[in-house]
């Protein structure tokens, strides 16, 4: 599903105060990172990943976690990445998507 854009504004607000979860360091973007990018989604819906290495390729490496967690790249801001996801079960969805 395509968010559209006033959908992908309502999940950066939403993700304002939130912390990052995932921090992409020396290592890279291994299996065990997509993994637990996929394990933070499914607990939370929408996270923040960290670029604490890699920075100059953020854009890229966030664009293909994405893609490997199944998940939607709601924004970039700095080195900071943006994933949202909904609960693949839905009695564990906690955030409601505008429809407008």
């Amino acid at each position: 599903m395509e968010l559209k854009g006033f959908q992908r504004s309502y999940l950066t607000k939403l993700s304002h105060d939130i912390n990052p979860s995932v921090m992409l360091g020396a290592k890279g973007m291994t299996e065990a990172l997509v993994k637990q990018t996929d394990e933070m989604l499914e607990q939370h819906e929408l996270i923040k990943v960290k670029f604490v290495d890699y920075k100059e390729s953020r854009d890229e490496l966030s664009r293909k976690l994405a893609e490997a967690s199944d998940a939607q790249l709601i924004r970039v801001i700095g080195n900071t990445a943006i994933l949202f996801r909904s609960a693949r079960k839905p009695e564990n969805r906690k955030i409601k998507l505008p429809q407008k």
